[in-house]
């Protein structure tokens, strides 16, 4: 098969790319490059620069390359700029997404699998999130997120497309340090970031029925999240009218506070956080079950935490190499063995 990775250059598509290629799959590259990196992409492997909503683009891709199937990342995924900008969000996750599954079907394509996310679930009071739990996004980037997956599943039943809706926890790692997650939206570069420039990591909230009173996410390593995408990928091309909707997580929590006290640890860098009040919308625990995807992909995560941390270090420091410091040379050499011991900068 020839499977078309939209937002393949992105930080999340760039591992996908890489993992799928290496599992022996002929993979093409669809991006706008608003903020993928061309240079992620593995030598030989084609780009076509171009949005989603561009219809005869896209027929020209599947085309021109003999797609079969198609992995869909492409999307704009930032909560906060989507509760600013609805319009912008809808357009280019739902109405982009229409206009490519209708390129898709007229394509004969074979199968499709949606990037999708953790946020559709909401604010979950259960202490694990199954495909069951009801969603009730809070924030127009979830809201997509779930409309989309209606638009593959519907697509699918009228089509014959077979379909896989992969709903991600929280993504962190990277497989390589030029693959690295470059943007600063997420709690790892985010604390990074704040560290770096000497100045203390925010927690927002400490009141919460918790552990430790933070925050508890289910944190998974990019090149896991990878692995689910070639396992799905394979799910479908073996049983042809399949329709899975997954949770892509560890089935593990970790509060904000550990996940902060342990990127310290590998950094070097020491400088307690301080606590803001709660932001409005943040859910206590939100933590995945992963049995379905165990069931139906025979996939499981196989990194940990520590694993993300110090893999995320590598990248971050490989385009910031004055980062290393630390504190001093105790935080640069802590960073840098840890990174060689785990393995990570090599998967």
């Amino acid at each position: 098969m020839t499977w078309l990775i939209t937002g393949g250059a992105g930080y999340i598509g760039a591992h996908v790319v890489r993992a799928m290629t290496e599992a022996g799959e002929r993979t093409v590259v669809y991006d706008d490059l608003s903020s993928g990196v061309a240079a992620r992409l593995p030598a030989g492997v084609p780009l076509v620069e171009g949005s989603v909503l561009d219809a005869g683009r896209v027929r020209r891709t599947l085309a021109d390359h003999g797609v079969t199937g198609v992995v869909h990342l492409a999307a704009k995924k930032q909560v906060g700029e989507s509760v600013e900008r609805p319009l912008h969000y809808y357009r280019e996750n739902v109405e982009g997404l229409r206009v490519l599954l209708e390129a898709v079907t007229e394509a004969g394509v074979s199968s499709f699998v949606f990037s999708s996310s953790a946020a559709v679930y909401g604010m979950p009071d259960v202490d694990l999130v199954t495909e069951q739990t009801p969603c009730v996004p809070m924030s127009p980037y979830g809201e997509t997120k779930l409309a989309g997956e209606w638009l593959v599943r519907a697509t699918g039943r009228a089509t014959g497309l077979s379909t896989a809706s992969l709903r991600y926890f929280n993504v962190a790692g990277a497989g390589a340090p030029e693959l690295a997650d470059t943007g600063v939206h997420n709690l790892v570069p985010m604390v990074f970031e704040k560290l770096t420039e000497h100045a203390p990591p925010r927690i927002f909230g400490d009141d919460y029925a918790t552990p430790d009173g933070t925050c508890v996410r289910d944190y998974i390593h990019v090149m896991d999240v990878a692995e689910a995408h070639v396992a799905a990928a394979r799910a479908l091309q073996a049983s042809p009218g399949r329709d899975l909707t997954l949770n892509i997580g560890r089935g593990e929590g970790v509060s904000v506070r550990e996940m902060i006290d342990r990127i310290s640890t590998v950094t070097g860098y020491g400088l307690p956080p301080t606590v803001d009040p709660r932001r409005p919308g943040d859910p206590a625990s939100v933590v995945a079950s992963a049995d379905r995807a165990a069931a139906e992909l025979g996939w499981k995560a196989k990194y940990d935490v520590q694993d993300m941390i110090t893999s995320a270090w590598a990248g971050w420091v490989a385009l910031r190499p004055e980062a290393a410091r630390g504190d001093g040379a105790t935080g640069a050499t802590g960073a840098t063995g840890a990174t060689g011991a785990t393995g990570a900068t090599g998967v």
